[in-house]
């Protein structure tokens, strides 16, 4: 017999741990509302057409693939087979891939139905994508992301308010985090500087595993990128400058004079602080440097959060793309944008334990089941019990009461109600409370009084 398993990064969430997510998925769902955003979803899979050539080439090994159905052998070049040229047999049998992010299927959708979108559209999705990682702590091959994303709007109040956002959910979780900002104009400003500004792509990339392969592992990889010692050097002095916010943005603003590019990052970083300061933020928000974000299609201003309690990786992250439609076609749409990664956030606050008290409390009040004529007494009870918006059961069949008190326990359900053949005559119920171990006897008519 075959022992059951899953794929290696995935997993099975029982109910308590549902619940857990659900509480995830409403609170940041609730904020997403609370600031305007309306929900789409876009299907699992969508064409590799429209994912490849979007994420960097090492995104697009990343990507699921999937095969086509079939005899999809039948049409691959029999030289390709031969010599095992993955690369051109992918292209011929798989013609389909699951999402890598929501955001490219995101801007297929603007693009796709522009005509029926009123700008700036301000969305929210709330769905799974798939990875082809190696599986490790808090990086997971299939996980959640809650995305939201303002398009056809290049107003910085827009950056601002996805800030507000952030920090409004991560004060309702009662998490403590830094929120780390940075500018991909400013990035590429500093390119310019050390003379690698063909070079952006490969050095964002390299920068942005920081966190996991050290500044060794990213000097390492910029060498085989090719990008000149005395580069490397001048890249270090730049993005590991010291002092406060307000000095890093001083020495920029003097050091990036002859980029024109360079100036208009360091100019929206400077708007973006202003008005984050007249926003009120709780939570820290510091200037970063070192944050790159290694997806191509950034432009302007990136984002990520760090949990301060908690060793993981990034919580959050976003930033501006100015032109992702155009490759769909619709030119010229600029979009802002966040996720959320409910995965690792799960993570923390299970760490933590930072959910609310009886977030497991699903069933409010359990009926007893003694035999088929008191069922047939107690279903009109469920009815108005449920009515009334109390969770309600009937243990389905006539086990032993320590059976069923034992389902009621396991549970957490608070409330048992027994109702014999004698207390129908009388029209009464027995109710315990399982929590404190009270019990009393009620008439039918003033059930819902208790447990309202």
């Amino acid at each position: 017999m075959q022992k059951p398993s899953i794929p290696k990064g995935t997993r099975d969430f029982s109910p308590e741990e549902m619940a857990k997510r659900n509480y995830i998925f409403d609170t940041i769902r609730s904020v997403f509302h609370l600031y305007g955003f309306k929900q789409i979803e876009t299907p699992a899979m969508e064409n590799l057409s429209t994912l490849t050539g979007k994420y960097g080439e090492e995104g697009d090994k990343l990507l699921f693939k999937i095969l086509n159905s079939g005899d999809f052998l039948s049409i691959a070049n029999p030289d390709d087979l031969k010599n095992r040229n993955l690369t051109k047999l992918t292209n011929q049998i798989c013609e389909k891939g699951l999402r890598y992010d929501l955001t490219v299927p995101f801007a297929r959708f603007v693009a796709m139905h522009r005509n029926e979108i009123t700008f700036p559209f301000k969305r929210f999705q709330i769905q799974p994508v798939w990875r082809a990682d190696r599986p490790q702590k808090g990086r997971y091959r299939e996980f959640f992301q809650c995305d939201a994303d303002i398009v056809g709007s290049n107003a910085l109040l827009n950056e601002v308010e996805l800030i507000q956002i952030i920090d409004e959910v991560y004060q309702r979780f009662g998490m403590n985090v830094c929120i780390k900002i940075n500018n991909r104009k400013i990035l590429s400003g500093i390119m310019e500087k050390i003379d690698a500004a063909d070079k952006l792509a490969d050095i964002t990339v390299a920068i942005d595993k920081l966190d996991k392969i050290g500044w060794d592992g990213v000097n390492e990889e910029l060498n085989s990128k090719g990008i000149e010692p005395e580069a490397v050097k001048k890249l270090h002095s730049f993005i590991l400058l010291n002092g406060s916010d307000r000095e890093k943005r001083s020495t920029l603003r003097a050091e990036l004079q002859s980029s024109e590019t360079g100036m208009e990052g360091v100019e929206e970083i400077e708007t973006l602080f202003q008005k984050i300061d007249l926003s009120k933020i709780k939570n820290k928000v510091e200037l970063d440097l070192t944050l790159a974000r290694g997806l191509n299609y950034y432009t302007g201003a990136i984002f990520e959060v760090k949990a301060l309690d908690v060793e993981i990786g990034s919580i959050t992250g976003g930033g501006r793309y100015d032109n992702l439609t155009g490759v769909f076609g619709l030119m010229n749409v600029s979009g802002v944008g966040i996720s959320f990664g409910a995965d690792r956030i799960f993570d923390v606050l299970n760490q933590l334990n930072l959910y609310p008290e009886n977030l497991n409390q699903q069933t409010k009040v359990l009926f007893v089941n003694f035999g088929e004529k008191e069922e047939n007494y107690i279903l009109p009870i469920l009815t108005e019990l449920r009515k009334a918006g109390i969770n309600t059961e009937i243990y389905p069949g006539k086990d032993k009461f320590n059976k069923q008190m034992t389902y009621a326990v396991s549970n957490k359900i608070p409330y048992l109600v027994k109702i014999e053949e004698s207390d129908m005559q009388e029209d009464k119920a027995r109710v315990k409370n399982l929590l404190t171990g009270k019990q009393q006897i009620i008439a039918i008519q003033d059930l819902l009084e208790i447990f309202l």
